[in-house]
């Protein structure tokens, strides 16, 4: 069976768009994947980024924190000097007090 002409050149029209699909198609996909290729390249150098801020922020965070402590150590330091200060003053207050008491009692012992 022949085919027409009007039939052929439908075809030809169908083959024509078809193959002017699959190039659209190409070319899309093309595209896309150079536009991917920039995306994972785009993130590396965000990733990359991200991690020298952390890194940057981790050191400032460590030197902040060791000041700190420094400076609590030294305010500890001196709590403590004076907590023991006032200790001793307050034992020795004791002492003396028992002393003289001792003292007083040895000479009323004395006395009979």
């Amino acid at each position: 069976m022949q085919e027409t002409l009007e039939s052929r050149v439908l075809t030809l029209e169908q083959t024509v768009e078809q193959q002017a699909t699959v190039r659209d198609l190409e070319a899309l996909q093309a595209s896309l994947s150079g536009q991917i290729l920039q995306l994972g390249s785009d993130v590396r150098g965000e990733f990359s980024a991200l991690r020298a801020e952390i890194r940057a922020g981790d050191a400032e965070t460590r030197e902040v924190l060791r000041a700190e402590i420094r400076t609590g150590d030294a305010e500890t330091r001196e709590v403590l000097r004076a907590e023991i200060q006032a200790g001793d003053a307050e034992t020795r207050q004791h002492a003396r007090t028992l002393h003289e008491d001792v003292i007083e009692r040895i000479k009323v012992i004395s006395r009979g």
